[in-house]
């Protein structure tokens, strides 16, 4: 049911996202503005085809997928990674891989939040959205 993820999000709570972006490699001074940055969340499903815009202050980006396929994709931190996005169990999970690495994003919903789990090797990072109205 990835129709249930559609809609806007905004965050509303973060836990340890600047360790989770120290341990990805971004520079000091992004992570200073991205600590700083609530970004809002726009989802929207077409059939099997996924978009979803992360809009900013800082920096607007913008993913287009269809779930279990490949697709190159530019990270807000300008890595350039291999992605794929899958449903597994109700939660929508994107994998990032670059230079022999791997992330995992994995957005679920919990009580009417969305709640991404950022994590690369050992660190982890939540962050908490709410629908906008």
């Amino acid at each position: 049911m990835v129709d249930a993820f559609a809609g806007t999000w905004k965050l509303v709570d973060s836990k340890n996202f600047d360790d989770y972006m120290k341990s990805i490699g971004v520079s000091f001074a992004t992570r200073q503005v991205g600590n700083m940055t609530k970004p809002t969340t726009i989802i929207k499903v077409n059939g099997d085809l996924i978009t979803v815009k992360t809009q900013s202050t800082f920096k607007n980006t913008e993913i287009n997928c269809k779930l279990g396929v490949e697709f190159d994709e530019t990270t807000a931190d300008d890595r350039k990674v291999k992605s794929t996005m899958t449903l597994d169990g109700g939660k929508l999970v994107h994998v990032q891989k670059w230079n022999g690495q791997e992330t995992t994003l994995v957005r679920e919903l919990s009580d009417g939040k969305l709640i991404l789990t950022l994590s690369h090797g050992s660190v982890v990072s939540t962050r908490t959205y709410e629908k906008e109205a």
